[in-house]
């Protein structure tokens, strides 16, 4: 009768165990997410719009963790091509072909076609110097899309 009782409670105290540490891991990662939350924090904000190719979302620049970002939405979408970068543009509004190297930097190859992305700034651009963010093919020199960039 007594190892029945000590193996009831040692049952009853490895289930509270267990539950007590689901319970924390998942405050943990709430408190986690909470943090990223308030470590991110946009700056400017922007629709696309249509160049070559139809294009539809919003960027936004945003820092996190001390450093800046480009960050597509979920509503991003745009054609598929064959050689599509993300560049920062100096002018307002980018020309649909032709763009000229002194006019824009590259800064990453497009991720994706549709969708969230971000993209790292690196530290030797100044986003001051540039007014918009395209979506260019670099193989035909034709923008697909860009976004102004406001704020």
């Amino acid at each position: 009768m007594k190892l029945q009782h000590i193996t009831i409670l040692t049952l009853v105290t490895s289930l509270n165990l267990g539950l007590n540490l689901a319970y924390v891991e998942t405050a943990l990662s709430a408190q986690k997410e909470n943090q990223t939350h308030l470590q991110t924090t946009a700056t400017k904000t922007a629709m696309f719009q249509a160049g070559e190719h139809p294009i539809k979302g919003n960027i936004r620049v945003i820092t996190y963790q001390g450093k800046p970002y480009l960050e597509f939405d979920k509503s991003f979408k745009t054609d598929n091509g064959p050689d599509l970068f993300v560049i920062l543009h100096r002018d307002r509004t980018v020309p649909i072909y032709g763009i000229k190297e002194k006019d824009y930097k590259s800064i990453a190859r497009l991720q994706k076609t549709k969708g969230t992305q971000r993209y790292a700034i690196p530290e030797n651009v100044n986003l001051a110097d540039f007014k918009s963010v395209a979506v260019w093919c670099r193989q035909f020199n034709a923008t697909f899309g860009f976004a102004t960039l406001n704020g």
